[in-house]
């Protein structure tokens, strides 16, 4: 019978001579290990974020239960975010073939009638529609988000984080319900065996087609390219997290950002002082003012008063959530628990802060730092970077630098410094 006139809810219309429970078996192993990775690391991306400490640091309201915290984000190593979250981006867009791979070799399954033969059926049958729904939207709006061309409607905070639970849900009941076949399947073809499903697993709608077509390519082969296509992207994908030559082949580090230049500020910039609403005028030093409040009251000072004050220096990275980080920079500034000495506390016992920015437009407009960090001897309200004064794109005349937190917590453009328990 032609194939035009077999409908895909025929085993007969699916002819590929690679689908089969052992190549499906092999994929899913690897997501495994891969998906539950990127899930953990993702986990320890909100924490970094300290999102009990102020709800301006959360973007994702009504979280209930799902938002649970379970420790205050250290700042040693400084390099931390900038692992958890370099591991996380590059792993989820190297994983990219192999989830491409396994979706097409079950996609039989999607149209297999009738569509629940019993409850267990039904249970897989539903957790397989919410995995691929789930993984498609994480994956897109992830990828979309690294390269700053979010399309999505809504704040990418909330949608990936509220997304993430729902396919990790999904994805825990897949394996609890596919993984002994898998594991099966892969001892008995070790064995020399054929597959459990050829033994009778599903007779009614095989993976393996009745009417294969010539192989062009073996299952071997089929995953060497899977495998081919993963270390590709990882090799264009890593470098943006890391220093040295592995910098210049990173072709999908985050693109649409302005051009840094070179020199002392040339490092990577997100937001740019134009797209945030900065004007020249409000940040010249004959109008700026840093204001500090705490308890000993409000002290206004200008960026000459700053450099006036004891000045100490750090070599600390910026690490984002797309995925990518600086080098370690030279920046150099007044140590924030300094600060909180200024209105009123004890340095050894500086409290939590809330940091204000002169930016009108975008996210993290305020952010809040947890008191470790403002304690951190390396916690500066930057004034300079690599000898040279901030750039008005890279915060100047003043911002903020926390070892190991995430560059949405670094503050831009500082106006206001408002220290206590949050």
């Amino acid at each position: 019978m032609p194939r035009l006139h077999t409908p895909p809810t025929s085993p007969r219309f699916w002819r590929s001579p690679v689908r089969g429970p052992w190549f499906t078996s092999v994929l899913g192993v690897v997501l495994l290990g891969g998906i539950t990775a990127l899930f953990v690391t993702g986990l320890l991306s909100y924490a970094a974020y300290n999102p009990d400490l102020s709800p301006v640091n959360d973007k994702t309201p009504d979280k209930g239960l799902l938002g649970f915290y379970l420790f205050a984000w250290p700042t040693h190593p400084s390099w931390l975010y900038r692992l958890t979250q370099g591991v996380h981006v590059t792993l989820g867009i190297t994983l990219i073939p192999v989830l491409l791979a396994k979706l097409w070799s079950v996609v039989p399954k999607l149209f297999a009638l009738p569509p629940a033969r019993s409850l267990t059926h039904a249970l897989e049958r539903i957790s397989l529609l919410l995995l691929v729904g789930g993984v498609l939207f994480e994956f897109v709006t992830g990828v979309l988000n690294v390269q700053l061309d979010y399309l999505f409607p809504g704040s990418f905070y909330p949608l990936h984080f509220y997304g993430a639970w729902v396919f990790f849900a999904a994805f825990l009941v897949h394996v609890v319900l596919r993984a002994p076949a898998a594991v099966r399947n892969l001892r008995r073809m070790r064995a020399g065996e054929g597959p459990e499903e050829e033994a009778g697993g599903e007779p009614d709608f095989p993976l393996v087609s009745p009417r294969p077509a010539e192989p062009t390519v073996s299952r071997r082969g089929a995953l060497w390219f899977v495998g081919g296509g993963s270390l590709l992207l990882f090799g264009t994908t890593a470098g943006q997290s890391f220093d040295g030559p592995l910098r210049r082949t990173a072709l999908l580090a985050p693109h649409g950002g302005a051009d840094p230049g070179s020199g002392p500020g040339g490092f990577q910039i997100n937001k740019t002082a134009a797209s945030r609403g900065i004007s020249a005028r409000e940040t010249h030093e004959d109008v700026w003012r840093l204001v500090l409040t705490g308890p000993a009251g409000t002290v206004r000072l200008s960026r000459v008063e700053l450099l006036e004050l004891p000045l100490h220096s750090s070599a600390l990275p910026i690490a984002c959530v797309e995925g990518w980080s600086t080098g370690d920079q030279w920046w150099r500034g007044v140590r924030l628990r300094e600060l909180a000495v200024l209105v009123g506390y004890d340095g050894d016992a500086a409290p939590d802060v809330m940091v204000e920015s002169l930016q009108r437009r975008g996210a993290f407009r305020k952010a809040a730092l947890r008191s470790n960090q403002v304690r951190d001897p390396r916690s500066l309200l930057a004034l300079d970077v690599n000898g040279e004064p901030l750039t008005p794109d890279h915060g100047y005349p003043a911002r903020i630098i926390v070892p190991a937190a995430p560059g949405v917590l670094n503050t831009k453009w500082v106006a206001r410094m408002t220290f206590g328990d949050l």
